[in-house]
């Protein structure tokens, strides 16, 4: 039975049926299955879609679709997880937001998402978020990677003015500063002093995994 609802939740999530996952998520933490279980299960199907979306055989839409349809049934199982006074085991913390001026949110999203399966604690900062808002979580949260996501390129020099601003407080060396977004490369990552870049979502995990040894 349990393997049943374990099935029928991963098929929600493959067919981006978001009501259909929520249900399912619900169902399985009124049966008794464990939460760690049901993460677990859409985990795979996420990573799945991830790999999906490297390989080509996958597109953005489903990536976006993929994410949203996740986002509930995570919010459910995670919630029966603090209920049963149970924590998943994290393989890092994690700050992320779109910079100061941009309010743009599907990548950064989507990024979140996929760090969440993965493991990650995420401490997600949202939209338009001014460089002192990342500091102060920052030296509240004491993450392992700072994830700045830019899609303009009006406001990826943000991502700088934050790093400088770590740079200040004396923070630098104690986080990973990751950037990404539309307007964000390689070279220009490098330029800023950042850690690292990702063009996708999937590929900024494995960034992530790297620096921290995750």
């Amino acid at each position: 039975m349990k393997e049943e609802i374990l099935k029928g939740l991963q098929k929600s999530l493959r067919d981006y049926d978001q009501e259909g996952c929520i249900a399912g998520a619900k169902k399985a933490i009124q049966e008794g299955v464990d939460p760690l279980r049901a993460i677990d299960a859409l985990t795979e199907v996420i990573q799945e879609v991830g790999n999906g979306f490297s390989r080509g055989e996958l597109f953005l839409p489903d990536l976006i679709a993929a994410g949203a349809t996740m986002a509930g049934a995570m919010a459910e199982l995670t919630a029966a997880l603090k209920q049963k006074g149970l924590e998943r085991k994290s393989l890092g913390k994690v700050v992320i937001g779109t910079v100061f001026g941009d309010i743009h949110s599907i990548g950064k999203d989507m990024v979140s998402t996929l760090m969440t399966a993965s493991g990650f604690t995420v401490h997600d900062l949202g939209i338009d978020v001014k460089a002192e808002k990342f500091i102060e979580a920052v030296k509240q949260d004491r993450p392992d990677v700072l994830a700045m996501s830019a899609l303009l390129t009006t406001t990826a020099k943000e991502q700088k003015v934050v790093i400088e601003a770590l740079k200040k407080e004396g923070l630098r060396n104690q986080v990973k500063v990751i950037v990404g977004g539309g307007a964000i490369d390689q070279s220009f990552a490098t330029g800023i002093g950042a850690d690292g870049y990702a063009p996708t979502a999937p590929e900024a995990v494995g960034l992530v995994k790297n620096l921290i040894g995750g």
